[in-house]
């Protein structure tokens, strides 16, 4: 009944359902058909698979969702924790313990600008310790949470990897002078590695070439009395100062990276340097008195020739680098011009133009091979060429100014070495055929005045001797020896042509001795200029150029000394009664002028050169012939 029932109901149901499967009888096969449909019973009490399946995903997915956005969340505070640290991390505070710097390891010296400026390429070792900066280098009170935190922090600097930076021009200036620069140093914009951890040893640092435009400054008096203030010191204090300096993320050739978007920016950095000045191998100790530049410049040897109407200059120098292992720079050819120094109201005068090879810049001494010209010298150098080469001559050191287009206007002084013993330009004076009359009340002499005039080693230039002019005593026998080595201070003047009367004068007649010498009578002296003439003669060893020179004496007075004619009347006996005549000492000074071939002048003249004082001595013997006759020979 029941199941009869059961199928009523089936039939009466007559919607739009979906019609349902029979139920399964015997013979309803174990497998249905796979187009079919099939509704199992489920127990209204319980949810549906479907819904089970879907609340259980829901509940990951929001779970995993939370988890993501604590992550980030937790990442975002760890990044703006660690940018507000590198943010807030001062500069002199990066500069000290971020920064690591050493070198330069090499320095070339790739050109100058002109305008002062000077373009080095330095090579060295630098890398940045991003980790003291952000906080997350490992220390050993560290616990697993803070060391998890840390961690989280070196591996977001080693996925930013690198960084660039943008500095601008950097000043430098003696501490506390800030009104006063020393140098400006532009650099490119750079790109350092990161680090986090590093070593202690430097094998984490990544080599760099540099290039750095510097401009020393032109105040030479600035620079000097910072290089005097230093060394008395002991110790180089300089004020460094950016006026901007930004860092981005990535490197140079990040462009479009997400690491681009990180930036910091710092604004007025100063930062005070102070480095130690070494004890320096043959040098004062830091603290007493500066040396010299002529302490690291030595002329070792030059040689000054006449070639093509000019004079041109062949030198070997010695540079003293006493800095050892702090510098190995590669310098290309550089020109130097020598100045002599302002005297009183006279500016300094541009002497010379010389040139070095390129030299590499090392410890030690650097021998540099020099060349160049003599320049064009103005009409107002007269006096210090004069000046220069009168100290030459009398074996005294002269001064002169170097400069370098590397420093423009900073002259350096230093010496010019005179040769010792002091050079003995006028030699082998004798006068050959000399005739002895009075004249009046005095006597009067002529005769032929025969000289070597020899320059010193190293100029080896034309000379044309056209004027002498000598001054000289006359003794009884041979000049004494306690006079003998007596020297008087040779002296030059230099004249450019044409030459006014005034230039043409004779020196000024120095005193007599007082006491006159021992056994001089007689003082030679003409009234003029004798007119000179010239040939090359031949250079012997340690000589400059060599000319022979004859002038001839015409009637010059011969002057008894005051108080000396009784030895002037025993010399005259000698001669008169000696069967061997008597021998006369000389002694004196003399004057040459003389014509250099290209030695150049701006007006494109030939200048005349005067030396006077320059000292001599000889013997001639005079025999009794010779005096009736009125001749006094060799």
């Amino acid at each position: 009944m029941s199941s009869d029932s059961e199928a009523a109901g089936r039939l009466i149901d007559k919607g739009k359902g979906r019609a349902r499967s029979p139920d399964p009888t015997e013979r309803t096969p174990l497998l249905g058909s796979t187009s079919g449909s099939y509704t199992s019973s489920v127990d209204p009490g319980r949810p549906p698979l479907t819904r089970r399946l879907y609340s259980r995903l829901l509940t990951v997915f929001l779970a995993s969702l939370s988890l993501c956005v604590l992550a980030l969340l937790l990442l975002i505070v760890i990044i703006f924790s660690y940018r507000a640290r590198a943010v807030s991390a001062s500069p002199d505070e990066i500069l000290q313990h971020a920064l690591v710097v050493r070198g330069p390891d090499r320095v070339d010296v790739l050109n100058t600008t002109g305008d002062g400026g000077i373009w080095m390429m330095i090579h060295g070792r630098v890398g940045f310790d991003a980790g003291h900066v952000a906080g997350v280098n490992t220390a050993e009170e560290d616990g697993f949470i803070e060391d998890a935190w840390k961690a989280i922090g070196r591996w977001g600097i080693r996925r930013l990897d690198k960084v660039s930076v943008n500095l601008s021009t950097i000043t430098v200036v003696p501490e506390g002078d800030s009104g006063h620069a020393l140098t400006t140093i532009s650099l490119p914009q750079l790109e350092l590695s990161l680090t986090a951890n590093p070593p202690s040893d430097s094998s984490w640092l990544t080599p760099v070439a540099i290039p750095v435009l510097i401009r020393p400054t032109k105040d030479a008096k600035t620079l000097m009395r910072f290089v005097h203030q230093s060394w008395k010191d002991g110790t180089i204090r300089v004020q460094a100062s950016v006026d901007q300096a930004i860092v981005t993320g990535g490197g140079l050739t990040d462009a479009g990276s997400w690491r681009r978007r990180i930036r910091v920016s710092h604004h007025d950095i100063q930062t005070a340097v102070h480095i130690s000045i070494p004890r320096l191998p043959g040098l004062p100790h830091p603290g007493d008195d500066l040396p010299e530049a002529s302490q690291f410049v030595k002329l070792d040897s030059f040689l000054i020739k006449s070639s093509n109407d000019t004079l041109t200059i062949s030198a070997n120098a010695t540079l003293m680098n006493p800095l050892e292992s702090f510098i190995n720079a590669t310098v290309p050819s550089l020109p130097f011009i020598v100045y002599l120094p302002p005297n009183g109201t006279s500016p300094p005068v541009p002497l010379a133009h010389v040139q070095s090879p390129p030299f590499a810049f090392s410890y030690g001494n650097i021998s540099l091979a020099l060349a160049g010209v003599v320049l064009p010298l103005p009409r107002n150098a007269s006096g210090l060429l004069s000046e220069f080469l009168g100290a030459y001559v009398s074996a005294h050191d002269a001064d002169i100014l170097l400069e370098t287009t590397l420093l423009p206007d900073v002259r350096v002084a230093t010496k010019f070495p005179a040769p010792h013993p002091p050079p003995q330009i006028l030699r082998d004076v004798k006068i050959k055929d000399m005739k002895v009359k009075p004249v009046g009340q005095g006597m009067v002499a002529s005769g032929i005045v025969h000289a070597r005039v020899v320059l010193p080693p190293g100029i080896e230039v034309g000379v044309d001797v056209v004027r002498v002019f000598p001054d000289l005593l006359v003794y009884d026998g041979e000049v004494p020896e306690s006079t003998a080595h007596e020297r008087l201070e040779p002296e030059f003047k230099v004249f450019n042509f044409p030459l006014d009367d005034s230039d043409r004068d004779v020196p000024p007649q120095p005193p007599l001795p007082d006491p006159l010498p021992e056994r001089a009578f007689a003082h030679i002296r003409p009234d003029d200029w004798l007119p000179a003439l010239s040939v090359q003669g031949e250079q012997g060893p340690g000589e400059g150029t060599v000319v022979n020179v004859t002038a001839s004496i015409v009637e010059v007075p011969l002057e008894v000394l005051p108080g000396r004619e009784r030895e002037f009347s025993n010399f005259v006996s000698k001669v008169v009664f000696g069967t061997q005549g008597a021998l006369a000492g000389l002694q004196g000074e003399a004057a040459v002028a003389v014509h250099v071939d290209g030695l150049p002048f701006e007006n494109g003249r030939d200048g005349e050169m005067q030396l006077t004082g320059l000292p001599f001595k000889g013997n001639v013997r005079i025999g009794k012939r010779s005096m009736l006759d009125g001749s006094l020979m060799d």
